[in-house]
């Protein structure tokens, strides 16, 4: 399986990382939800070693709901207490030394110590109680809130809404979808991690959500959310490599 994954590499814009992978998990029932975002407002608010990027002129934040099973180390069985969680990002779209990838505002998990295990590796992890359930007209229904003093919170229902289909090499889907380079930042000092998987396998889709504005307090009001772009996605299994520190 793994094997296969390495060899599927026809997608990617940049090489596949040095050394093994060293852990591998399985994202199940994805919403993409991707909301245009003036340049010039992200800018603020990533570190300044990131470049905002864009795909004709235009920014994006993506939030993402979604379930995490199958976790395991490298060589090993997968781990009783994280063997599935929910999660839930947020992320933008950036660029650095040449390379294209993602930066995080916020991921939310259900699981501690999938959430502290991840701020050792500098990721902006946050917990939260979540659910997630599937309903009788293959939809979703997810909501999560952040635990703490803190109103960030998500609520929605999505399913597909057209047969499945590969994003074109040109398209503004394929440029949301395949980032694999994240960047993270930790008392001042720049990190950078990296993934791979197989081509993205989606479905237009669609969505009644809530609340997620919360998520990203930053956003001016005037950010319209009747520009929402929904993909769907039932699974994909991903590789990570350890983060690392950008020298």
């Amino acid at each position: 399986m793994y094997k296969n994954i390495l060899e599927s590499i026809q997608h990617r814009v940049s090489p596949l990382p040095r050394g093994p992978w060293v852990m591998t998990q399985k994202w199940e029932h994805l919403l993409f939800m991707h909301l245009p975002v003036p340049k010039e407002v992200l800018a603020q608010h990533i570190p300044k070693e990131l470049e905002v990027d864009t795909f004709e002129g235009q920014a994006w934040i993506t939030i993402i709901p979604f379930m995490v099973s199958d976790m395991r180390l490298r060589n090993l069985p997968s781990i009783p207490y994280l063997k599935s969680y929910l999660e839930l990002n947020v992320r933008t779209y950036v660029r650095c030394n040449g390379l294209s990838g993602i930066y995080f505002f916020s991921l939310d998990a259900d699981k501690i110590l999938a959430i502290l295990g991840a701020r050792l590796a500098t990721l902006p992890y946050y917990y939260a109680n979540m659910t997630m359930n599937e309903g009788r007209e293959d939809d979703f229904h997810y909501k999560s809130v952040r635990k703490g003093s803190t109103e960030a919170s998500f609520k929605g229902s999505y399913r597909p809404i057209s047969t499945y289909y590969y994003p074109g090499n040109d398209s503004l889907s394929f440029w949301l979808l395949e980032r694999y380079h994240l960047w993270t930042i930790k008392k001042g000092v720049l990190f950078r991690g990296d993934i791979h998987h197989k081509q993205w396998k989606v479905h237009d889709a669609k969505a009644a959500v809530e609340g997620f504005y919360t998520l990203i307090p930053f956003l001016p009001d005037s950010i319209s959310k009747e520009k929402l772009l929904f993909h769907y996605a039932s699974s994909q299994r991903v590789l990570i490599w350890r983060i690392k520190k950008v020298e």
